[in-house]
């Protein structure tokens, strides 16, 4: 496991909290804004960030992270960009980051010298969306690579990047007990069916799924798809172990635009989530 990943989570679990993990993709607007962004988030709460990695046909996705991952890919975002951004992000900051993004950009870049490129930069996580853990090892086959699980943990480069895997309403125990086999760091759960997006309201069915995950498994569980205010943050960091927001910030983004404001107007919109949170414990 990640040791920046595992260190924050002993922390919140200290704290008696949730951790914070706010999305945002990474080129949007461009490249230095994202790093400015990704401080601020720091300086204001921010326990983990998910930094998207632009795919042109991002299926998972919303109209909003549709619109960001575009205005980045205009902008020349790039693999090789992203994971410059994140070496940048790393001059200045320890926070652990999670690549969000699609099994093409990567198998594009070829899976193995992605994976040694993304540990160098220092990147702590993964999280492809179009690739379900039994398929992991055949889109290793495609890319010439003996599958991890087969390797020597001496020279598995990608034990230092951890796979999180997603686990959505629909998915049925036997597959849960599929996937939290499989994942590390921790379990990214979809709060909802269908793609990303702010929602008015968080399903009241989550903490009966969250109970039923923890049967098959130990790590912490992030929440994330729709919440996009402080009330519902606080509601989900009753439950969860952590309480991901990106839609509703990547849309702050894209409405400020390149601006010298823009870190600041992001900083300003999470901090009463922010706050929520730290207000809410968790039942011990």
């Amino acid at each position: 496991m990640s040791e920046r990943i595992e260190r924050l989570f002993a922390r919140c679990r200290g704290e008696n909290r949730a951790a914070f993990i706010p999305y945002i993709c990474a080129g949007d607007p461009n490249f230095a804004r994202t790093v400015e962004i990704a401080l601020a988030l720091e300086r204001n709460g921010a326990d983990l960030l998910e930094l998207g990695l632009p795919f042109s046909d991002p299926l998972a996705d919303g109209i909003v992270n549709q619109l960001a991952a575009q205005r980045a890919l205009e902008a020349g975002a790039t693999a090789h960009g992203v994971l410059d951004c994140v070496r940048e992000i790393r001059r200045a900051s320890e926070i652990p980051i999670v690549l969000y993004t699609y099994l093409n950009p990567i198998f594009r870049f070829g899976i193995e010298k992605f994976n040694r490129a993304a540990a160098d930069a220092g990147v702590d996580g993964l999280l492809i969306l179009d690739l379900p853990p039994e398929e992991d090892a055949n889109a290793q086959k495609l890319d010439g690579l003996k599958p991890s699980s087969l390797r020597n943990e001496n020279d598995n480069f990608t034990a230092k990047i951890v796979r999180v895997w997603l686990i959505a309403p629909t998915t049925p125990p036997e597959r849960i007990a599929l996937i939290a086999k499989a994942a590390r760091g921790f379990i990214y759960y979809v709060s909802r069916e269908g793609v990303t997006g702010a929602q008015d309201s968080v399903a009241q069915s989550l903490e009966e799924k969250l109970t039923m995950i923890r049967q098959y498994t130990d790590l912490p569980i992030a929440v994330g798809f729709g919440i996009s205010n402080p009330e519902q943050a606080a509601i989900v960091a009753k439950i969860a172990e952590a309480v991901v927001v990106g839609s509703a910030i990547v849309d702050l983004i894209g409405k400020v635009g390149d601006s010298d404001v823009l870190a600041d107007r992001v900083a300003k919109f999470v901090t009463p989530i922010v706050s929520a949170m730290r207000k809410t414990h968790k039942a011990r």
